[in-house]
């Protein structure tokens, strides 16, 4: 029985969830404390610890704060590896904060300049239909694959794009296997490309979390020379604009750890029916 108590401890150390009201109902304490949960127990990964600012590839930078972590490029790869994770060979850099369970991956899309003269017409309701158009076309290939079907719900933020700052995000509430799944979108769009950036965390916590996302973000800028007002005649335009970055990235992939009996539904922003996979980003288990 003492063997299961330490070994339930330590699985507990790198797992995403943590129900604290559990630990206030026992009426006897723990026989030893669980560590609290660190980025930095990932082993072989080189963290830059915040504040310092950090290149995201050559296009771009971001700020990170006091008390939060970044991997590069090749050590988010390993990240997403380590956990059973596909890449896209476009990931630029991680970003979360050193002691909570939510975390951010930048991915930069070469597609070109997106035009946004579409920004006065987006059509909430019309793209919503589109996205459950998309969603009920990726669900055929989740079957294949073994993977449960999603419905989608509604927007849980529907489109917004600001014209200052050119980002664009929105947010999709869906339900997989009686459980809500929210994919949340962010693209941050440059004179050659867009960023963007993956918002991983347990729906329930999304009121809390979503500030502090926002707030980090507010320290990404594209580099001089990257920047979507520095477009100029004659450079790569995508071919298409913001409705089709929301729908192409609106059939949103289902993602769940794994690894336990109560298994939650992450936040993700997904791309053309079969994002990037968090399928057990936190199940590894220490000896």
């Amino acid at each position: 029985m003492k063997i299961r108590i330490l070994i339930a401890l330590s699985v507990l150390c790198f797992c995403a969830l943590i129900v604290m009201g559990q630990s206030r109902k026992r009426k006897a304490p723990s026989p030893s404390p669980s560590p609290q949960f660190s980025w930095e127990n990932f082993e072989g990964i080189k963290w830059e610890k915040g504040p310092s600012v950090n290149d995201l590839g050559v296009i771009a930078q971001v700020k990170v704060p006091d008390g939060y972590v970044f991997a590069n490029a090749n050590d988010t790869r390993t990240i997403m590896e380590m956990n059973h994770n596909p890449t896209t060979g476009r990931e630029m850099g991680f970003l979360a904060p050193a002691g909570e369970e939510w975390f951010a991956v930048f991915e930069f899309d070469d597609v070109g300049y997106v035009k946004d003269d579409e920004k006065e017409s987006l059509d909430a309701n019309a793209l919503l239909e589109s996205i459950r158009t998309a969603t009920a076309e990726g669900n055929q290939e989740r079957v294949k694959r073994g993977w449960p079907t999603m419905t989608i719900l509604g927007w849980e933020t529907s489109p917004r794009y600001n014209e200052t700052t050119h980002n664009l995000e929105w947010a999709i509430r869906a339900s997989s296997e009686g459980a809500p799944v929210v994919n949340h979108n962010t693209r941050l769009l440059g004179r050659a490309g867009v960023m963007e950036v993956t918002l991983v965390t347990d729906p329930a916590t999304l009121a809390e979390t979503l500030p502090k996302f926002k707030s980090m973000l507010e320290g990404f800028q594209f580099k001089q020379g990257h920047r979507y007002a520095e477009f100029r005649a004659g450079d790569k335009t995508a071919a298409y604009g913001l409705t089709g970055l929301i729908v192409g990235g609106g059939t949103a992939a289902l993602v769940k750890t794994g690894a336990f009996k109560w298994l939650w539904k992450l936040l993700v922003a997904g791309a053309a029916g079969i994002a990037a996979l968090f399928k057990k980003i936190f199940s590894r288990k220490q000896a």
